[in-house]
């Protein structure tokens, strides 16, 4: 038993304002804030947990989670897991990787998904993007069902500079 140095009242304690909803589909800014290496449950093999805070262009200070199964008894999980260090290493510029930390501090582009389990509700990253330097590399994310742009179909004009104005 540990004793506490003061007693602590439910009606002097704050409220969490903490949010655990999954975040909506879409594509993320985030930056890569820790990596570490893990055993497997059945301690037959070896996983990456990789930690991602998004940046935006909203949901600013959430964070998510992936686990990339880099030694696994199932070929295919295994598999899976180092084509997505694949696509991480590629969207962030590393051609090696020899240390988890070669991947902190590094800003990728992620792919959201919603996942429902018999846990709970939470998100997938499902795809990898490199960004630029700014914070807002990609638009906001379209509310599911959006129709895309509409592209013009009229060809451009014989000689015409793509960049002159119409």
């Amino acid at each position: 038993m540990a004793f506490l140095d003061e007693e602590f009242s439910i009606d002097s304690l704050p409220k969490s304002t903490s949010n655990f909803e999954p975040l909506p589909d879409g594509w993320y800014n985030a930056t890569i804030t820790s990596a570490d290496v893990a055993p497997t449950k059945g301690g037959d093999g070896k996983y990456i947990k990789v930690r991602y805070d998004i940046t935006g262009p909203s949901h600013q200070g959430r964070v998510i989670f992936s686990y990339l199964n880099i030694k696994n008894a199932s070929t295919k999980a295994e598999e899976i897991g180092r084509a997505q260090l694949g696509e991480i290493m590629r969207a962030i510029g590393l051609a090696k990787v020899t240390d988890t930390d070669q991947l902190i501090g590094k800003v990728i582009g992620i792919k959201l998904t919603i996942k429902r389990d018999a846990k709970g509700d939470g998100n997938d990253v499902k795809g990898y993007k490199a960004i630029g330097s700014s914070p807002a590399a990609f638009p906001a994310t379209a509310p599911a069902g959006a129709a895309p742009a509409a592209k013009s179909s009229t060809p451009p004009k014989f000689g015409a500079s793509p960049w002159a104005k119409k």
